[in-house]
């Protein structure tokens, strides 16, 4: 779609700015819930789920498919289809409440302040039109430039995320699957965004690949000082790249931290079973073990633990009693029934009540 025609279709603006709210570094997600609409009834995909982000950090949400990552990672940019929708929670970006803007304010906050990588580069790319012109279309939206000038910008994108110019006209399908994505990694960098928001950008991708973008991601991340959300079901990937971690099941968040304290100190039991699921290089060799069983209807999610059916450590409560988000240490944060009996007096003291916290 030309830049004219988007705008064409966009809505009046809002009639004034809405004011700024106190909030926790460029972006802080407040009990965020989220909804897809069924034939059969509400799909809970989100519940509740809350993190944040200072500048220049990175944050991996990770967890099985299904689990309602990707689905927060949309609701901040509120690309979800046309049966999903917020229920209720904040998405404060510098200080503006993105889950209550109008499609138009999103328009101008898109690509601009924040842009995605999607995840199937073929998928998201227009397959007949030339590569480069459709990177150059956010430029020409949100910069006002010619397309002239949009092009030379992408000649400079493409020399940074390290694609000859020559490829600025060949269409998708005349790229390798590396080069896509690079290719989308530019879109994603072509407004000079704040928050880049990466959806399992080397899924599909060989090894070799994989290892390359993420180096690259790495990279431009430290070169632009950009605050960087990653979207994963690999926990290696997300111990590679991501400052903290924030793992999901059945729509909410389990266990959260730095990376450094989930991978040495997993608590949850669901968060143990995901680092047991992935070769570990550094530890004696053995088989991987799966997680049994299949994660919970969210048509009508459980009463208790949604992940108690799967649990080799569950006991009665944990079918009644849903568990909220518990401190376990400065910053690490674990959503279990047990978790106080797991603590050391280090943490809590056997008198003190476990604080209602629900998110990062």
């Amino acid at each position: 779609m030309s830049p004219s025609k988007a705008k064409a279709r966009s809505r009046a603006p809002d009639k004034k700015p809405a004011p700024r709210i106190a909030h926790k570094g460029i972006l802080e997600v407040r009990e965020l819930t989220t909804y897809f609409k069924l034939g059969v009834g509400d799909v809970k995909a989100v519940q509740g789920v809350s993190f944040d982000l200072e500048p220049g950090e990175s944050l991996g949400l990770a967890g099985e498919s299904g689990c309602g990552k990707t689905t927060a990672a949309l609701s901040i940019l509120k690309l979800l289809p046309e049966n999903g929708r917020i229920v209720s929670g904040e998405v404060l970006f510098d200080g503006r409440n993105l889950a209550k803007r109008t499609e138009y304010g999103m328009s101008r906050i898109r690509w601009k302040e924040i842009s995605i990588i999607f995840q199937g580069a073929m998928n998201a790319l227009n397959p007949v039109r030339e590569t480069g012109k459709q990177i150059a279309e956010p430029i020409q939206l949100h910069e006002g430039l010619s397309e002239g000038k949009a092009m030379v910008r992408v000649k400079e994108l493409y020399d940074l995320v390290g694609i000859s110019q020559k490829r600025v006209m060949d269409f998708p399908h005349q790229l390798s699957g590396g080069m896509r994505q690079r290719a989308m990694i530019a879109m994603a960098l072509a407004c000079n965004p704040k928050l880049v928001i990466g959806d399992e950008p080397t899924t599909a991708l060989d090894v070799m690949v994989q290892a390359q973008i993420l180096e690259l991601i790495g990279r431009l991340r430290k070169e632009l000082d950009l605050s960087f959300i990653l979207i994963s079901h690999d926990l290696s990937v997300m111990a590679e790249t991501c400052d903290k971690g924030v793992i999901m099941y059945a729509g909410e968040v389990v266990e959260s931290g730095t990376t450094s304290h989930i991978f040495n100190n997993a608590t949850h039991p669901y968060t143990r079973q995901l680092i047991k699921a992935f070769p570990n290089i550094h530890e004696k060799r053995e088989m991987v073990s799966s997680i049994k069983g299949d994660p919970p209807n969210l048509v009508d999610p459980p009463a208790g633990c949604g992940f108690c059916p799967r649990c080799d450590e569950r006991d009665g409560s944990c079918a009644t009693e849903h568990p909220q988000m518990v401190e376990v240490e400065s910053g690490h944060f674990v959503r279990c029934v047990h978790v106080r009996s797991q603590r050391s007096d280090a943490f809590v003291r056997e008198d003190e009540a476990a604080p209602d916290v629900r998110g990062a």
